[in-house]
């Protein structure tokens, strides 16, 4: 796939352009004399590393050097109609004194170059476009993240981004590599990982990306250049499934808000080598985009390389009255994910690695079509269509549970769950050999491979028409969202050598509890939903509506050897919300609301539920009861502030909100008694409760942001639960029971999240900046019930450094955990007797715990080059 994505990099780049003439008549204003036409305020012109807006009112004076002035261009969501686009007009060449003669104060913040579209200052109020109403309005917290954000943290993951930028999420790594990590927002989280109960709804250009089989979101798929905005809000079950905590609405870059063209090469620690292309173009009503970016990094750690290719591009058409785009997703990304290594293995080497291989390719192709018509002054009709197709084959080595049978150690048996003892045979009815070494080489490669596509559709209506002389905005529209997975698993068994690595024989085992799986599960959720807010007066606004949810979740066994995995479960709910804003004080506005939101358990969760039959690992499959659906009661309140009357060029806006998430029928990920197996259950009540805190402030040299969040996220029922590797598990029995009191803390989440960040420039051309993510305490998985010491907190800084070489050169750097600090952010509990084992003599494991550790001191350079 990768030559595809080049040869189309590079065609559209010459076309968007227009060739490489063109790009230098561009940037000299050959061919005409007429003053260029103001660009509309809607658009930023910045350089990739823009610096902090002016506070509102104010305006920098750009340098006439490289300008080049665009159309103007309507804002769709508007309602008042804006002249048609006029024919593109450059500037002439400048000359070197009207440059010295600009009204610049040195040493000022330069006024950079860069067609990315300015901070969010509205949000969608569904998925689709067309329903976005300003932040002051909405009743619930909202975060935004601009493309501006993603370029100063040059992070080429999305989600270290969000963490960075949002109060309330946090980054979690449970696979140990930096694209396919886990996004937490208030306790919810939205994981790559098959077997993390997934509580936010994902949106990419109003399609849910949050895939069909497990309702997992493979982050690495999203090229980071191309991102427009990002939106984070709770509190608004429009979004529809998995909208337990919030949603995540991620809008794209087009021709209409990025012109130009932009390369970007980068290298450094850990052998990463990366390189990266963007084009724009717009041509009167017409206008493309493509984003591409190819990323070799060979892994801190032992054994986990990973290779990211992804692409992005848009076609799109706006006039007075509608906007059309065609765009494509596309990734090839093969990702070492080396999971957590026991705290004993680390001491020895911080980069050492349990049991491999364990890698992922993940493949996926999706297109998409959205557009919107103004039917008349107030009513937008808006919709959007997708189609989306997802393979990935996953590759984790294990300990076995095969062991030399009792009459005949040559050859392997195993116990199953219901108390049989079977002699294993492989997949041409041979018996299964014991490795040379024995019992203690014995190990097993598991696979796992899905082939998915989906397909669906949203249509929208909203009218802004007044009612009774107050401005109202009412939105209605529904959604079906349909998806066919074939699903497939696989054991062979192989011999444990040195570095814990396991190398198969070819037998692959065909029978017992461990026998291969293939089964086909589809799924359709249908939605309506519907919203209105309505002005009562110029401060006071109020907001209601709800959605209704439809989910059918079918399974079918494919061997004809598994029937009681055949089922068809469904679910339904009618989720409601209400909520209001106030402005206290021009520039000051409090906000509150209540909402409902529900998440129907997925087919990876309902064919693994039953304790008596778990899973070999989490996403193995086995005929199961099935499960409640979790349902999630939030209410929020809190403020929001702007001040930008104390001083020319300066700006400061905070927020400060307090939240309380209440879900019913939770459902969690639990370890069975039989090391390596786990099932779900539904764990009673668990609340997510606490407050998100914010602030930033920004002049013409200087940008300055903090942020603090508060998460208790406690089990509210008692239960039982299975945690056999736990180090202070009471029971001595098989089950290893445990007992889950309300108010124990959920493993995972930590309380405290401290985040601040600035840049600062210090010449013209030279900008500086620095990142601090700060976390607390946190309890380990398999210690539902709080019996040992958390996982320790962390601290990280990170640092940025660029300079512009001339107008279309920019040299940077960065630097992650800039102090080399030691740190985990998951952990759990695993069998001391295997590992010791597998180690083949070298190391007597008498610690429990596992970690997956963070990437230490890192360095990369590199080169921007734009037009």
């Amino acid at each position: 796939m990768l030559p595809i994505y080049r040869l189309a990099a590079l065609a559209a780049a010459l076309l968007l352009t227009g060739g490489v003439d063109s790009v230098f008549a561009q940037q000299t204003g050959g061919g005409t004399d007429i003053a260029p036409t103001p660009p509309p305020a809607t658009m930023t012109q910045a350089p990739t590393t823009q610096p902090p807006p002016a506070a509102s009112g104010t305006t920098t004076t750009p340098p006439a050097a490289n300008t080049q002035q665009l159309p103007e261009v309507e804002v769709i969501q508007q309602q008042a109609k804006a002249p048609p686009p006029r024919k593109i007009q450059q500037t002439a060449k400048p000359k070197k004194a009207s440059v010295a003669q600009a009204p610049v104060t040195p040493p000022t913040a330069p006024v950079e170059k860069d067609f990315s579209v300015a901070e969010p200052t509205q949000v969608k109020m569904s998925p689709v476009g067309g329903s976005e109403l300003p932040i002051a309005k909405v009743p619930g917290s909202v975060g935004t993240v601009s493309s501006s954000d993603v370029t100063r943290s040059g992070a080429m993951a999305v989600q270290d981004v969000l963490q960075s930028r949002i109060p309330g999420v946090i980054v979690n790594d449970l696979q140990g590599n930096e694209f396919q990590t886990n996004v937490q927002f208030h306790g919810f989280e939205a994981s790559p990982l098959d077997g993390v109960p997934q509580g936010l709804a994902v949106y990419e250009n109003g399609v849910r990306i949050n895939e069909a089989f497990g309702d997992v979101v493979n982050w690495d798929f999203l090229p980071s250049i191309a991102i427009s905005d990002i939106a984070v809000m709770s509190n608004n079950p429009a979004f529809g499934l998995n909208a337990l905590g919030g949603s995540i609405s991620i809008s794209m870059k087009d021709g209409f808000n990025f012109q130009g063209v932009e390369t970007d090469i980068r290298g450094g620690s850990f052998g990463r080598i990366q390189g990266s292309v963007q084009a724009g173009q717009q041509v009167g009503n017409y206008a493309a985009y493509i984003a591409v970016e190819d990323i070799h990094d060979g892994g801190w750690r032992q054994f986990s390389p990973s290779d990211i290719r992804r692409t992005f591009a848009d076609i799109g058409f706006k006039n007075h009255d509608a906007e059309l785009h065609a765009n494509f997703t596309g990734a090839d990304n093969f990702v070492g994910a080396v999971t957590a290594s026991p705290v004993q293995l680390l001491d020895e080497s911080y980069s050492a690695v349990y049991t491999n291989p364990q890698t992922t390719q993940n493949d996926m192709a999706m297109g998409s079509v959205n557009g919107s018509v103004n039917v008349t002054d107030t009513l937008k009709v808006s919709g959007v269509g997708y189609y989306r197709r997802f393979n990935q084959h996953h590759v984790d080595a294990n300990g076995s549970e095969a062991a030399p049978c009792a009459g005949d150690a040559s050859v392997l048996c195993f116990d199953n769950l219901d108390g049989t003892t079977v002699q294993l045979v492989d997949q041409n009815g041979n018996p299964v050999l014991t490795p040379a070494g024995g019992d203690n080489y014995v190990g097993e490669i598991d696979r796992t491979s899905q082939q998915a596509e989906s397909y669906g559709a949203s249509l929208q209506g909203v009218q802004k028409a007044k009612i009774f002389g107050h401005k109202n905005q009412f939105l209605l529209g529904g959604s079906i969202d349909h998806g066919r997975v074939g699903y497939q698993t696989s054991a062979e068994i192989g011999s444990i050598g040195p570095n814990f690595t396991v190398t198969g024989d070819g037998q692959i085992v065909a029978n017992s509890d461990i026998a291969p799986v293939d089964i086909t599960t589809t799924n359709t959720y249908y939605g309506v939903f519907f919203s209105d807010t309505f002005d009562v007066t110029d401060r006071l606004s109020l907001t209601a509506g709800g959605r209704f949810n439809y989910a059918d979740i079918r399974l079918k066994d494919n061997t004809g050897l598994a029937p009681d995995l055949n089922g068809n479960n469904v679910y339904q709910r009618f989720n409601p919300m209400a909520g209001g804003t106030y402005e206290l004080l021009p520039g000051l506005s409090l906000y509150s609301g209540y909402s409902e939101a529900n998440r129907a358990p997925v087919a990876a969760e309902l064919a693994c539920a039953d304790p008596n039959n778990p899973c070999l690992i989490s996403s193995f499959l086995t005929s199961d009861p099935p499960l409640k659906q979790v349902v999630s009661r939030t209410a929020e309140a809190g403020l929001r502030g702007e001040i930008t009357s104390f001083g020319d060029n300066q700006k400061v806006t905070w927020t400060l909100g307090f939240f309380h998430a209440m879900n019913s029928d939770d459902i969690i990920n639990v370890a069975s008694s039989i090391a390596g197996r786990s099932y779900f259950q539904n764990a009673g009540n668990t609340l997510r409760e606490g407050l998100d805190a914010s602030i930033d402030y920004r002049n013409d040299r200087l940008y300055l942001f903090a942020n603090y969040n508060f998460t208790d996220a406690r089990f509210e029922s008692t239960f039982d639960v299975n945690s056999p590797n736990n180090p202070q598990n009471p029971s001595n029995g098989d089950d290893f029971i445990t007992t889950v009191h309300p108010g124990d803390r959920m493993p995972g989440i930590p309380q405290h999240r401290f985040k601040a960040g600035f840049d600062y420039w210090l010449t013209h051309q030279w900008k500086f900046g620095g990142d601090l993510t700060a976390a607390s305490d946190q309890i380990f998985f398999g210690d539902e019930a709080n019996l040992n010491k958390p996982l320790a907190g962390y601290a990280v800084v990170n640092l940025h450094t660029s300079y512009d070489v001339t107008q279309n050169i920019q040299l940077y750097a960065i630097v992650n955990n800039i102090f080399d600090h030691q740190y985990g952010t998951y952990g759990n509990y695993f069998t001391l007797d295997d590992a010791t084992a597998a180690s083949l003599g070298t190391i007597d494991f008498t610690d429990p715990r596992t970690i997956v550790p963070a990437t230490p001191l890192a360095a990369y350079g590199g080169m921007k080059v734009r037009f």
